[in-house]
This record gives structure tokens, C-alpha cells and sequence, in this order.
């Protein structure tokens, strides 16, 4: 585990004539507006040793030729970090503490645990946070940077599409769970019988709503048997043909066979599915409201009886839009007569958002408050639109853009490089 560089050290030095002298650190680099200080050299120095030193076999290069290394690798992270600053990025307590959980966990330890380990390498939690702070920081610069540098046109995707790298990098995986009910090499027609009830009573045991993966475990003989038949996330190219051939057309939480092979009978559950296919697919509501909103005229009782009123109005026949284009208080819709458009999951608050799913068609919902004041709404429309051509077109964008960071980013830092300010003094 990598330690964070305190600022300042004392060095003791012994001369003849005077017991000892405490010395502060000292300036090893100007960088533009910044310093690195020698003890940061040092320490980076002493932790990249040990961790060469940890591996059998490898030895570390004379001390000096790491030195210069490690100079350098200092100096663009100074140089980021100063980008970072004039570009007002910084990074939350929340974050920060999101990211200390998520490194914890990776290994295999709650954050008390944790902040152990660390004293015990002798990292304070002050220091880690920095650490992770910089890094949070040097990440968002890089990120920021190369979306700027980085331009991906549209038929750069669609040529990568009609390849067979852009097929594969698209394509959608599933996770499948598989029970397997094996046949002896040369299988009699009664060993065949007897295997094909078993996998039949397994399915329906199955389709009535018994455990896959207990079942997996108990009767499979399939290599993955003791992971519940899990046999983990797999394009259709990573997957046996008699399986391939069924899982596009499959639904999540869907069972299918026996399915006979030449090593017996198989059981198959699609247990998650993603890729375009299954996250192209988005339920969109159509939806209208009208909102009353408390004022300075209008007190919160006031503005939920009128509320009330105009929806008893609409019930017993007055015009929706109507009503909407006269009283809403919602100035983004009230001139179309309330009308949201059609909608997906997530952009509406909480409440409206609940209220909105569990409405009934053509029916108009109960009173309901949320932060902006006192709603009823219509649900005038459901559909599932097909997204999956734009998400197949983000995935492959997004490989593209993977594949030209690195050479960007190198290209970008050799430019802040050159043209920064630098004077090594030691």
C-alpha cells in the first residue's frame, strides 16, 4: 500500500562540536506555483523500494536512477494538481469517505479494520485521505481534459460497428445458471429415459418457484455446480451453441429445457441480462399534472383545498388542460394543459415519481405533496421504447474513446511538460 508524503521532516544531523541540529525540509523542485519538498522524494523513494524489494527475484535499480523517476512522476502529479485548482475541482467529505468504503471493501474489511491496517503500515488516516484525494482530483483533470482532446465522429462508431471487434465489444452478455444431468459415454435407451424424467422434474420443481442454485447443488454435475450452477456473465460466443441459440429470445427469471446433449440433459435459467437488448429497452409514462403552489396570498391549507377543488371540477367533467392552462402554478407545462411529455424512471422527485407509477391509466390520482407544492396528475400513456441502437452506438463510442486515452493523455502531459516551469535544486 502506497504512503502519503508528509510535508515536512525533521533531520537530525550529528556534528563534531554540537550534539545534534534539527533541520527543517527542504524545497527539492519548483513547479510553476507549486514545491516538492525532499521528504516527499524520500518517502516515495523508501516505498517504491520495499515494494520491489517484496517481489522474489526483482531488484531495484541504484537509488539515484529511481530518484529521477520518481522526480518526475512528482512533477505531473504537481502540474495536474494545479489544473485541478484553477478549475475549482474539489473533492467532497462524501466522497472522500465513499471511496476510503469502497477501498476497504475491496479488501475484505469495514473501514475500523481498515484504519488499523494503515497505522500498522504506518499510514495515518489523515494521509490516506489525502492520498485519495489527489488521486480523485488528478483522475477528474485527466477525464476532463480528454473529453475536451478527444473526438470520436459518427462514422468513426458506425465503422467500427460493422466490424467484427465492434460485433463482439456490443454484443449482450447474460448470466446463466445450468444444471446438468449426465449420461454415462455409451447410454442405454433406459439410461436416457430415466435422466430425461429426472431433468423433467427437476424443471417443473423449478417453475414452481423451488431454489435454482440449491438444486444445482444438489443434483448437478456440471462444472459449476458447487457455484449453484452460476456460470457467471458470457457473450453468446462464450457460450455452448445449444445455449446461444436460446438466450437472446429468453426473458430474465426464464427456465428452459431438458435440453439434450451428447453429455446428458441440461436445465438452464437466465438469471441477469445486459447490453443493448436488455438496458436498450426503457418504459416511458406519459403523464400530465397540475401543480398549486403556496404564496404570499395563498396559504399551504389554502393551496391543498383548491387543489382538491380543481380535481373535484375535472372528475365531474370540466376539461383537464383546460383547468391546467388556468391554474397551474407549473409555468413549464400549464400552457400545453399540464402535459410532462413522455417520460423514463429518475427525472421526477420521489414522490411524483411513486404517484406516477402506481397511477392507473386515464384515471386521475388522489392530492399528493411534494417540495414544490400540491399535485394531481393523469397518466395518459405507457410504452417501451427501444433504445438499443443509441446504446450499442454509446458502448462502441466509449471503446473508441478508451482506446486513444492513453496516447492523448501521454501527449497532453508531455505538453504541460514542456511547458511548465521547473528548477531542480538538489
Amino acid at each position: 500500500m502506497r504512503k502519503l508524503v508528509p510535508l515536512i521532516l525533521l533531520l537530525t544531523l550529528s556534528w563534531q562540536c554540537y550534539p545534534a541540529l534539527v533541520l527543517l525540509d527542504r524545497v527539492a523542485v519548483i513547479v510553476d506555483e507549486d514545491v516538492i519538498m525532499q521528504s516527499e522524494i524520500d518517502e516515495r523513494l523508501l516505498t517504491i523500494k520495499s515494494q520491489i524489494n517484496a517481489q522474489p527475484g526483482a531488484k531495484a535499480p541504484p537509488a539515484r536512477v529511481l530518484e529521477e523517476q520518481i522526480i518526475e512522476r512528482l512533477i505531473l502529479e504537481s502540474l495536474q494538481l494545479q489544473t485541478a485548482d484553477r478549475a475549482g475541482i474539489r473533492i467532497s467529505d462524501d466522497e472522500l469517505n465513499n471511496a476510503l468504503s469502497s477501498i476497504a471493501a475491496q479488501n475484505q474489511m469495514d473501514l475500523p479494520q481498515f484504519r488499523m491496517a494503515l497505522a500498522k503500515d504506518g499510514v495515518s488516516w489523515a494521509q490516506m485521505r489525502e492520498q485519495v484525494r489527489r488521486e480523485f482530483a488528478i483522475s477528474r483533470v485527466q477525464q476532463g481534459i480528454m473529453r475536451r482532446r478527444i473526438q470520436i465522429t459518427e462514422q468513426e462508431v458506425q465503422n467500427f460497428l460493422a466490424t467484427e471487434l465492434g460485433e463482439s465489444v456490443t454484443a449482450d452478455e447474460y448470466r446463466l445458471g445450468h444444471i446438468l444431468l449426465d449420461l454415462p459415454s455409451s447410454p442405454t435407451p433406459e439410461n436416457i429415459r430415466v435422466a430425461r424424467d429426472k431433468a423433467e422434474i427437476l424443471a417443473d420443481r423449478l417453475k414452481g418457484g423451488e431454489d435454482f442454485g440449491s438444486l444445482a447443488i444438489e443434483f448437478s454435475k456440471g462444472q459449476n455446480a458447487l457455484d449453484g450452477g452460476d456460470m457467471g456473465w458470457r457473450k453468446p460466443a462464450q457460450l455452448p451453441s445449444i445455449f446461444s441459440d436460446l438466450v437472446e429470445e429468453m426473458q430474465t427469471g426464464e427456465i428452459k429445457g431438458p435440453i439434450k446433449s451428447g453429455r446428458g440433459f441440461h436445465l438452464i435459467k437466465l438469471m441477469q441480462k445486459r447490453g443493448a437488448r436488455a438496458e436498450g429497452m426503457v418504459a416511458q409514462t406519459e403523464v400530465r399534472h397540475i401543480l398549486i403552489k403556496p404564496n404570499e396570498i395563498r396559504t399551504s391549507r389554502e393551496s391543498f383545498e383548491l387543489a382538491l377543488s380543481l380535481r373535484e371540477e375535472i372528475l365531474g367533467g370540466r376539461d383537464f388542460a383546460e383547468v391546467a392552462k388556468l391554474y397551474s402554478d407549473d409555468p413549464g407545462s400549464a400552457l400545453s394543459g399540464g402535459n410532462l411529455g413522455w417520460t423514463r424512471t429518475g427525472v421526477f422527485v420521489p414522490k411524483f415519481e411513486a404517484t406516477m407509477q402506481s397511477a392507473k391509466l386515464n384515471e386521475i390520482s388522489s392530492v399528493f405533496e411534494t417540495e414544490h407544492g400540491f399535485h394531481f396528475l393523469e397518466v395518459t400513456g405507457r410504452r417501451m421504447e427501444d433504445f438499443s441502437d443509441r446504446f450499442r452506438m454509446g458502448q462502441a463510442e466509449n471503446y473508441l474513446r478508451n482506446q486513444k486515452f492513453d496516447e492523448e493523455l501521454d501527449n497532453w502531459l508531455r505538453e504541460i511538460r514542456d511547458e511548465a516551469f521547473v528548477e531542480i535544486k538538489i
